[in-house]
């Protein structure tokens, strides 16, 4: 899962009240841990606690395996926001070589976004996080 920076703005007010990366993803944590997941469409997917909601689009990602990946970042420069979703989920700002070597083998849902510096590693297809809002009255029942 990755965040706009006006979801990071809305999960700071909403939710964590702290700036640091890995505070405002794990805040979002534990909010998807009692989450209801809704489908929109094929694109939208919206997690309400019946109180507040987190809107989502899905982003397009390639399943590849670690070498590949390995390949496609090799030239690479500068620091990313790298995220690596699976059972265990951490997130650095570090550069995308050093990130992947915190990275078990396997084959994973890999996207990057050079112009926001964000990096996603994942078992699931990534989203995108759009906003975190107070839930609509359809969205409560």
């Amino acid at each position: 899962m990755l965040l706009t920076n006006h979801a990071k703005q809305r999960i700071i007010k909403r939710l964590s009240k702290r700036r640091k990366p890995e505070r405002i993803y794990s805040a979002l944590l534990d909010f998807l841990k009692n989450a209801e997941r809704i489908e929109i469409n094929e694109k939208i997917v919206i997690f309400t606690n019946k109180r507040k909601s987190l809107v989502c689009t899905k982003l397009d990602a390639e399943l590849l395996s670690l070498d590949e990946i390995m390949e496609k970042i090799e030239n690479i420069e500068g620091t990313y926001e790298c995220v690596f979703w699976r059972n265990e989920k951490f997130i650095k700002v570090t550069t995308p070589r050093r990130f992947l070597k915190q990275v078990p083998r396997g084959k994973y849902y890999f996207y990057i976004n050079e112009d926001k510096k964000a990096l996603y590693i994942g078992e699931e297809p990534p989203l995108l996080v759009i906003t975190f809002r107070p839930a609509k009255r359809e969205e409560r029942t």
